[in-house]
């Protein structure tokens, strides 16, 4: 994201408190400061320093299974910082937010393809803390008028196409990386979490969306705002859901070599199928996903994992 926007000419500022980050990912033009987003010392500190318009909020943990063990630390994190960030936005008359949310609001879906609206359900801690910032920020633009774009991602996956910069997490918890880790040799055997969901293979289905469509995605919402287009909450999604085992066969097949996996027992909070309806963020943002393939999602993380 950060990226695009120095591409786009963009001054930028990051903050970051670098637990599952990396500096040596970090823009060289672009000021990193390292903290917390919910330290409201440091953050009139920032507001006062640099001349904000616009904020996008990245800040979030994202695990679901940690979620159900530790919903403090999602809920503290999630919520508690963010109402932190909204309040000082509002202190400094910053009026456009952009809030990166999940398809975990929906919880378990009751169609096949998710749009906007479906009945918002959220299982697990992590989709209920995302949902509960939706909540508020109507609130927030009423009595502040921060506007807001909530993008509420499916499944992100994949690198910068030139293999310049990728996932990098310690520990790894998502699916593609681990299985490329795993067929690379450089990873366990994958664990498989249940093959007796109610889908064809047994295995859970979800729609995964490509991280540079995603940043175009939220490129677009800055400029909705910045032109003083109405609050929206939309879904970032191919529309097209692929099982874990295509996932495997996808990584196997480019790398050249099967991925190692056993299953195991089911995830708490783990829906059987995922995919998105995002024909609203095609219309309203005018955004045409580039890389809407897994094999181009996969090929591009592949190159980055090979490279490191």
């Amino acid at each position: 994201m950060v990226r695009m926007l120095v591409d786009a000419g963009l001054p930028t500022v990051i903050l970051d408190d670098m637990s599952s980050g990396s500096a040596d990912s970090v823009h060289p033009e672009v000021p990193l400061i390292i903290g917390d987003a919910g330290d409201q010392n440091l953050l009139e500190q920032i507001f006062e320093k640099y001349s904000v318009d616009a904020v996008m909020h990245f800040a979030s943990f994202i695990q679901v299974g940690e979620s159900i063990q530790l919903p403090a630390k999602y809920f503290d994190n999630n919520v508690s910082s963010t109402l932190s960030l909204l309040g000082c936005m509002a202190r400094h008359g910053v009026k456009n937010f952009i809030f990166s949310s999940t398809a975990a609001i929906f919880g378990n879906p009751v169609v096949t393809r998710i749009n906007e609206s479906h009945p918002t359900m959220p299982i697990n801690p992590y989709g209920r803390s995302k949902f509960l910032v939706e909540q508020v920020l109507p609130d927030y633009e009423a009595a502040y008028g921060i506007r807001h774009v909530c993008l509420r991602y499916f499944n992100a996956a994949g690198a910068q196409p030139d293999g310049s910069i990728g996932e990098c997490h310690e520990p790894e918890t998502h699916l593609i990386p681990l299985a490329i880790n795993a067929a690379l040799g450089r990873g366990p055997s994958l664990k498989v979490y249940g093959n007796d969901y109610p889908t064809a293979d047994g295995t859970c289905i979800r729609d995964y969306v490509h991280v540079c469509d995603i940043a175009a995605a939220h490129l677009s919402a800055l400029a909705h705002l910045r032109k003083q287009g109405p609050s929206l909450k939309l879904n970032l999604g191919n529309g097209e859901g692929y099982s874990v085992r295509e996932v495997l066969e996808s990584v196997g097949r480019l790398a050249g070599k099967a991925v190692p996996y056993e299953f195991v027992a089911r995830r708490e909070g783990d829906p059987a199928v995922l995919v998105a309806d995002a024909e609203n963020a095609k219309s309203v943002l005018n955004w045409t996903p580039r890389f809407p393939a897994l094999d181009d999602i996969i090929a591009h993380a592949l190159a980055w994992h090979s490279s490191r």
